[in-house]
């Protein structure tokens, strides 16, 4: 019989060697590691060139949603039932300009540009992760993006040269219900301001007041 040592150091193998798997087929499949995984706002940046569906404007009085399959290796970390309870969670006038939510299939052009969600026009765009819910990136994350993502349960660890970001089922939904799809609702309702760091500003604000804070009240009542 194993004892609790031996075992502890056979999962730490398994572990190790898993991880190892990852980080080859993310090789095998990505031409390059990505520095920042992050949101793209198209209508006013051309940082996210991969292309994207363009929706109208409508004059209807409800959004709607289009889905696409996630693509080889990915997945849709949430279902289009919890991104419409929790939109239903916000004050309505936040969903008066909000006309599509697209589930985006990952494509190998968009695998080039990383993206957790992206606003353009009146559509919220939200993209797949990989499957293995781990991101592999060549770089130490940024300060901001550390404190971001570990706030809703992500967890960083350094393996070399490399860094890997790791989620459960749960903290990714988390984050793309209360972060992702939040903060980009609030570029649709933000009027005000034109450039991109003002436009940022505001949508991360929008996040964390309508969002991070909302949903943590709402877990502990």
């Amino acid at each position: 019989m194993k004892n609790f040592s031996q075992a502890k150091t056979e999962r730490s193998h398994k572990q190790k060697s898993r991880r190892s798997q990852t980080r080859k087929q993310t090789r095998a499949r990505k031409p390059g590691l990505f520095y920042k995984r992050g949101r793209g706002e198209r209508s006013r940046s051309q940082s996210f060139n991969a292309p994207e569906i363009w929706h109208a404007p409508t004059e209807a009085d409800h959004f709607t949603f289009v889905e696409y399959p996630a693509g080889e290796n990915y997945v849709h970390p949430v279902t289009k039932e919890e991104v419409l309870t929790r939109i239903r969670e916000l004050p309505s006038e936040f969903l008066a300009d909000l006309d599509v939510i697209q589930f985006s299939r990952m494509t190998r052009k968009r695998s080039l540009f990383p993206c957790y969600g992206m606003q353009w026009g009146n559509t919220v765009y939200l993209y797949p992760i990989e499957s293995t819910l781990e991101e592999i990136y060549s770089r130490a994350p940024l300060p901001q993006q550390r404190i971001e993502t570990e706030m809703y349960g992500g967890r960083w660890e350094r393996y070399g040269s490399e860094w890997v970001l790791s989620w459960t089922e749960e903290t990714i939904r988390d984050f793309y219900l209360n972060n992702i799809l939040i903060h980009e609702i609030g570029h649709i309702n933000d009027h005000r301001n034109t450039r991109e760091e003002d436009r940022e500003r505001y949508a991360n604000w929008f996040a964390v007041e309508y969002g991070y804070r909302a949903s943590r009240g709402r877990l502990q009542a």
